[in-house]
């Protein structure tokens, strides 16, 4: 009798040892999915116009089909997945259009970063081409490092690296290559 009393005991112990183990591993894992936050959106919208307007006048108008807002993150960004198409207004009215694949706005940096097939058009006829851009809002201010391709009435350049004014008039460019028209 004494050995089918261990034998009992052997087996109590050992459905408890198993229920205590896989009870630990479901409890496990639930903590483990606790901790994990997903990375999605706070907002989004499709098809939007945006219009921002100061003291009455139109500066900016931001046209994409697709926003996504990360304003929970720690570094919030504005992401536009399937691109935008923007259009840049100056004090005489006059325009610069912008347009790229894909665009994130980083709010804290009021940084823009333009990706894909990024075109810029000034009302006078200058063109400026490149694979990635970065837009400065707080200085109205373009740059990237990357090569590019610039039309203007009085020719083509290119290069690679390039800053200017959201206007053209003022444009530094690096390692540059082209054929101008000169006054002379």
């Amino acid at each position: 009798m004494t050995l089918l009393k261990k034998y009992q005991i052997l087996e109590v112990v050992t459905v408890l040892a198993v229920t205590l183990f896989f009870g630990c591993e479901s409890n496990f894992k639930e903590v483990q999915k606790s901790n994990f936050t997903e990375f999605v959106p706070s907002g989004e919208a499709e098809n939007i116009n945006l219009k921002y307007t100061d003291s009455g006048r139109i500066q900016v108008i931001l046209m994409s089909p697709k926003m996504l807002e990360y304003g929970s993150v720690d570094f919030p960004f504005t992401e536009f997945p399937k691109g935008i198409d923007v259009t840049l207004y100056d004090k005489n009215g006059k325009k610069t259009y912008v347009k790229s694949d894909y665009a994130t706005s980083y709010k804290l940096t009021n940084l823009i970063d333009l990706k894909g097939n990024v075109k810029i058009t000034s009302q006078d006829g200058q063109v400026l081409e490149t694979q990635q851009l970065y837009f400065d809002q707080k200085n109205e201010w373009f740059f990237t490092e990357k090569s590019f391709k610039f039309t203007d009435p009085k020719g083509v350049s290119s290069g690679q690296g390039i800053d200017f004014s959201k206007d053209f008039k003022v444009i530094n460019s690096q390692r540059i290559a082209g054929e101008l028209e000169s006054n002379e």
